[in-house]
C-alpha cells in the first residue's frame, strides 16, 4: 500500500514518465511582420544604401570605404550590397554585459529583453520636490542610484545630460555619476570620439585594464548618426573608438515619420534598417567581429503641433517590427518604452508607459530603454522611473507563460481534496503560492476601508515614498579610493582637454 502511494506521488510529479511530445512552457509572444514583408523591407534597405546612398563626412571612414570596395563621390557614398553582407558575417549574433563587480549580468541575444533608464533629457523632475529644473550632474547621480534600486532595471544610462558643466565634456562627468551610484552595466552616449575614448580610459580603470574591460565589458556606447542618411564625422569617430576596443555598440539612427522619413510606418523602417546596417558597415569593416546591435528609433511627429512624442502606440508598433527585421539578420535589438508626454505622474503616464513595456516585451526587444521619460522626452523623472518600474514587473510575470506539467495541472492534488473541498491548507498551496501570484511593492490590493484608514495615498504619494526610502536608504558598493582618483584624473585632464578646442 506505501509503495503504490510512493508510485502514485511519483508519477504525479512526472519523475518516472518522458514525455517528448509536451511543451511545458509557452511563453507570451508578439509577431507585427510576415516573412515575406520583412523580406521587402530588407530588400529596399540594400537598395537604397547603394542607388541613393549616404553623405559620409568622415574623411577617414570614406577612405576604408572605397579600400572595400564602395563608390565614393566626394562626401558621397554608395555601399554595394555585397560589402554589407560581408560586414554581416563577421558581426557576432549576441554580446554580454557585465556589472561593474565583473559579474555576467545582461545577454544580449535573440529574445530576452533588458530594460533600461531615460537618458539625454536637458531637464529633470527633481526626485524629492517634483520641481523641474536644467539636469545636473547631481542629479545624473541620483537617477543611478534610484535605478539601482529598482529591482526590475537592468542597466543604466545618464538619466539626463548635464547642463551645469561644459557641454563638450558633459559625458565625462556623467559617466563618473553613474558609475559611482551604481554596479548595474551602462549605457553612454558620448558627445565625441574623444570624449568617448576617455570614458572608455575611466571604465578601464574601473575594470583593471583595456584587455579586462573588453574580456567584461560593463558599458556600451549609443553613437547616433543624423537622419536621413547622414553619418557625421564625431559620430563615426566614435563607431570606430568603440570598435578598436570591442566595447559593444548601439547605433540609433532616430528616423520621424513624415519629417526625416517617409510618413508611412514601412518606409521608416525600412530607413532605420538602412542607417543602422550602415553603422554596422562601419564598424565591422574598422574592425572585424566587433559587437554591434542593428538598432534605431522610430520617432513620431505631431503633425498638427510641429511636436515630437514619446507616448504614441505607433513608436511601440514601429519598433518591434524593426527589431523583427533586426532578428532576421540574427542581430541584437534595441527599444524604448516606460516614457510617456505627460508633464506629471498622472493617468495618461501610467497608460503611455505600461503600454510600451508590455508590447516591447512581447516583441523580445533587446535593451528597451528610455523608462522615466516625460515631457516629450525634454524631462527625465525618477519617479517616472519607479512607475515604470512596477509596470516592467507586472509585465515579465505576465512573460513567464504558464506551465503545463503534472506538477502545475495537480491531478492529484485535485482527487486529494475531491468534491466540496477547499485547496487552502494543502502542501501544493502552500509549496506555490508566494510565486503563482505577482505581488506589486506599489499598486493597492487592499480593501477600501483599510485604504482610507492608510491616508488615502494614491499612486504619485506612494512612489514618491519609496523615492524617498531609496535616497536615505539604498547604498551602492563605493569604488575604491584608489580607482575614483585616477578616473577623476582622467576626467579633469579630459574636460581640459575638450574645452580648449572649443
Amino acid at each position: 500500500m506505501e509503495h503504490s502511494k510512493k508510485q502514485s506521488q511519483d508519477l504525479s510529479r512526472g519523475d518516472n514518465m518522458i514525455n517528448s511530445g509536451s511543451t511545458q512552457v509557452s511563453r507570451p509572444h508578439l509577431k507585427i511582420l510576415t516573412e515575406d514583408q520583412i523580406f521587402e523591407i530588407k530588400r529596399a534597405a540594400f537598395d537604397i544604401m547603394f542607388s541613393v546612398g549616404f553623405k559620409v563626412l568622415h574623411a577617414g571612414a570614406r577612405d576604408m570605404l572605397k579600400k572595400a570596395g564602395a563608390v565614393v563621390e566626394g562626401e558621397h557614398v554608395r555601399v554595394p550590397e555585397y560589402i554589407v553582407k560581408q560586414c554581416l558575417v563577421t558581426a557576432p549574433n549576441g554580446f554580454t554585459l557585465y556589472d561593474r563587480l565583473g559579474n555576467r549580468a545582461l545577454e544580449i541575444e535573440g529574445r530576452k529583453s533588458y530594460f533600461g533608464t531615460s537618458t539625454g533629457s536637458p531637464r529633470t523632475k527633481d526626485a524629492l520636490t517634483g520641481e523641474i529644473h536644467p539636469t545636473t550632474v547631481k542629479d545624473i547621480g541620483i537617477g543611478a542610484r534610484v535605478a539601482d534600486a529598482c529591482e526590475n532595471i537592468d542597466w543604466v544610462m545618464p538619466m539626463g545630460s548635464s547642463q551645469d558643466v561644459p557641454s563638450i565634456a558633459s559625458d565625462l562627468y556623467d559617466f563618473e555619476a553613474v558609475v559611482t551610484n551604481t554596479t548595474k552595466p551602462i549605457v553612454f552616449l558620448g558627445y565625441s570620439g574623444r570624449g568617448t575614448q576617455l570614458v572608455f580610459e575611466m571604465a578601464a580603470e574601473i575594470a583593471g585594464g583595456m584587455d579586462k574591460l573588453r574580456q567584461k565589458p560593463f558599458l556600451a556606447v549609443y553613437p547616433e548618426p543624423i537622419s536621413p542618411l547622414v553619418q557625421p564625422d564625431e559620430t563615426i569617430d566614435r563607431i570606430f573608438a568603440a570598435a578598436d576596443h570591442f566595447i559593444p555598440q548601439v547605433p540609433g539612427p532616430a528616423v520621424q515619420m513624415g519629417a526625416t522619413g517617409p510618413i508611412t510606418m514601412a518606409g521608416v523602417i525600412t530607413m532605420i534598417t538602412a542607417e543602422s546596417l550602415m553603422c554596422l558597415v562601419l564598424a565591422q569593416l574598422r574592425q572585424p567581429g566587433c559587437p554591434v546591435c542593428l538598432s534605431g528609433n522610430v520617432q513620431i511627429l505631431n503633425m498638427a503641433s510641429g511636436v515630437f512624442g514619446v507616448g504614441y502606440p505607433e513608436m511601440s508598433l514601429g519598433i518591434s517590427a524593426q527589431a523583427e527585421v533586426a532578428q532576421s539578420f540574427n542581430l541584437p535589438t534595441w527599444g524604448y518604452a516606460g516614457c510617456s508626454d505627460s508633464k506629471v505622474l498622472d493617468a495618461q503616464a501610467g497608460l503611455e508607459s505600461g503600454f510600451s513595456i508590455i508590447t516591447q516585451a512581447l516583441a523580445g526587444l533587446n535593451l528597451i530603454h528610455d523608462v522615466g521619460y516625460l515631457d516629450q522626452a525634454m524631462v527625465c523623472s525618477t519617479a517616472q522611473l519607479i512607475l515604470g518600474n512596477e509596470a516592467i514587473g507586472m509585465a515579465r510575470k505576465f512573460m513567464e507563460g504558464i506551465r503545463v506539467d503534472p506538477e502545475s495541472i495537480a491531478r492529484q492534488v485535485i482527487e486529494d481534496i475531491g468534491p466540496g473541498g477547499h485547496f487552502l491548507a494543502h502542501k501544493h498551496t502552500l509549496t506555490h503560492c508566494r510565486e503563482a501570484v505577482w505581488g506589486s511593492k506599489l499598486l493597492t490590493r487592499e480593501p477600501y476601508e483599510r485604504w482610507k484608514a492608510n491616508g488615502e495615498k494614491d499612486m504619485a504619494q506612494r512612489i514618491q515614498e519609496r523615492l524617498a526610502d531609496i535616497l536615505e536608504n539604498h547604498k551602492v558598493p563605493p569604488l575604491p579610493e584608489k580607482v575614483l582618483t585616477k578616473i577623476r584624473k582622467i576626467r579633469d585632464a579630459g574636460v581640459k582637454e575638450l574645452t580648449a578646442k572649443e
